[in-house]
């Protein structure tokens, strides 16, 4: 069964892109997507053929170097992820040369998430928008041009030291051509469209960051592309 045949991420997927549509009459804008939940554990836990979709938008972006305020957050978490950064209108039933083609480049990114609930229920998590607050990006577009992700070393810093490290940003998350085609997919059986202009943030290239109550600033470094930073305030002790 296809993920969005799943009668619990139809119901799921509904709710969540009618909330994408009240933002975006309210004023707000399409910025692009998001996949959770594609680590092969995560996709048993939750009995589901492949990642969830979410989406953002512009109110959610926040420029490296800025700040975050935490207070009244649940369980804040920080995924450093490749950004995915559509160059052209991609289809459902794309192939693989397709939507290799419509990677215009990538460039890094952290996404920050509120753990409102352990995530149990498919439908849930999509009504939510899968945890989604806000995605931190440096620059409008691609740092690095195609799709390559040979030559890459991702670092994580944390408390001023590397925490993390890896060459191969794929390995977590699957290949981006092959999200870029399951996002097409989705988006389409519920009257989307991936279109030219937006990003998808791929998924976490290292295991997500609980962010520390009292922890002020995580970076991001993929070399030799560029790297991401974001300070956090108000989350100076365990929430109730």
């Amino acid at each position: 069964m296809n993920l969005w045949e799943d009668a619990r991420v139809i119901r799921g997927m509904r709710a969540q892109l009618e909330l994408r549509r009240k933002r975006l009459a309210a004023g707000d804008a399409p910025l692009g997507w998001k996949v959770g939940f594609a680590a092969p554990a995560m996709l048993e836990r939750l009995n589901i053929t492949g990642p969830l979709v979410g989406f953002l938008t512009r109110n959610a972006r926040v420029q490296s170097g800025g700040s975050v305020s935490l207070a009244g957050w649940a369980k804040p978490v920080a995924e450093p992820e490749i950004a995915v950064h559509i160059g052209r209108d991609v289809s459902a039933g794309a192939d693989h040369a397709t939507a290799e083609a419509a990677i215009a480049g990538i460039s890094p990114a952290i996404e920050i998430v509120d753990l409102t609930a352990p995530p149990e229920d498919p439908e849930r998590i999509l009504s939510g928008n899968i945890y989604q607050r806000h995605v931190v990006l440096d620059g409008a577009g691609p740092a690095r041009a195609g799709s390559a992700s040979n030559g890459l070393t991702c670092r994580v810093i944390r408390r001023a030291s590397e925490f993390a490290r890896t060459s191969d940003p794929q390995a977590n998350t699957g290949e981006w051509v092959g999200i870029v085609r399951h996002v097409a997919d989705v988006l389409a059986a519920f009257g989307e469209q991936l279109r030219s202009g937006e990003i998808i943030i791929t998924g976490s290239v290292v295991p997500p960051l609980t962010i520390e109550p009292g922890e002020d600033v995580i970076a991001f470094e993929v070399d030799p592309v560029g790297g991401v930073g974001v300070r956090f305030s108000g989350f100076d002790k365990p929430q109730a």
